[in-house]
């Protein structure tokens, strides 16, 4: 049996007491209604921050987190959120952005872009494009000169990231600094390993992995394969800016996070790597009910801090 961390052991059983349907058994509409339900009872409260909601140009919505000591002129996060392409929202990542921002000290821009099956691929790529391009121009509504952005994202959120900084780095007015994918999909293709054995009883399953793909690849499922859609494929990696790559212990994305995080320093891109042994998928917006995933994100933070003190 894999090692399962006590807090997440606990969460694991009160769920299977209480089971409901299965992710790919509901409509969108459903599982976005049971995301943002499991998040007011499993996330952290926000606590005290800056935040404002905006617009993007082309009608992107997004959030702005401000903590009370982030440079006046300084790099700005660009974050994309979790939920597979098609769940999700500002909101439930609400908590997690505004403790990202006040232990990095910076702006973070959570960015709510379009999701399938209303928009599928590569409407969600282009917004989170359009959405970095307009931070990295020190647009006024962020409050200062942006000198760099920081592209990150959880699960799906990471795969985006991962898609955007392959596009955008060396195109932008400012650099890329670095980019941070947590738990991130990287390859739409996987099979077997980590996919296999934690396939269900692990909060993310390989069904709903299914659900989601065939959701958001719905018309393209002959891009499965682009870097676009799986970073992993890309020709070349080398040149990329430095990169943080989390992953869990017990997530059936594990294996394609540990691949890109290997293929990228196979191209000479400097790497810090952090694997969250006995610790589930999601667990960044599951504080309150696993507090380690609080000590991952906190030293996962501090690695983001020391890639920076490098560029």
């Amino acid at each position: 049996m894999p090692y399962v961390r006590p807090d997440v052991q606990n969460l694991l059983g009160m769920m299977a007491a209480q089971p409901g349907p299965p992710l790919s058994a509901l409509t969108p509409q459903e599982g976005r209604a049971m995301m943002s339900g499991m998040t007011q009872m499993l996330e952290r409260p926000r606590g005290e921050i800056a935040a404002s909601d905006l617009t993007i140009p082309g009608d992107i919505k997004a959030r702005l987190y401000t903590p009370a000591n982030a440079e006046a002129a300084g790099p700005v996060l660009v974050y994309f959120h979790g939920g597979g392409w098609v769940i999700g929202d500002l909101d439930t990542h609400d908590p997690l952005c505004a403790e990202i921002a006040r232990l990095l000290a910076m702006r973070v821009l959570s960015v709510d872009y379009r999701m399938a099956p209303e928009a599928a691929f590569p409407a969600a790529i282009d917004d989170c494009m359009a959405a970095t391009r307009w931070a990295a121009s020190s647009p006024a509504e962020l409050g200062g000169a942006v000198t760099g952005v920081i592209p990150a994202g959880d699960s799906a959120g990471g795969n985006l990231a991962a898609a955007v900084t392959n596009a955008l780095h060396g195109h932008l007015p400012v650099p890329i600094l670095a980019q941070w994918l947590i738990y991130p999909v990287t390859d739409m293709t996987a099979a077997g390993g980590s996919m296999a054995e934690f396939a269900d009883g692990y909060v993310l399953t390989a069904d709903a992995m299914a659900w989601f793909i065939g959701l958001y690849m719905a018309g393209s499922e002959d891009q499965m394969h682009s870097p676009a859609a799986s970073p992993l494929f890309a020709g070349t990696l080398a040149g990329l800016p430095p990169t943080l790559v989390n992953t869990c212990g017990l997530d059936p994305l594990r294996d394609q996070g540990r691949a890109y995080a290997a293929r990228l320093i196979d191209h000479g891109v400097r790497v810090s790597y952090h694997e969250a042994a006995g610790q589930i998928h999601g667990c960044f917006t599951m504080r309150q009910a696993i507090p380690s995933a609080h000590d991952d994100l906190l030293a996962c933070a501090a690695d983001l801090k020391l890639l920076l003190q490098g560029t």
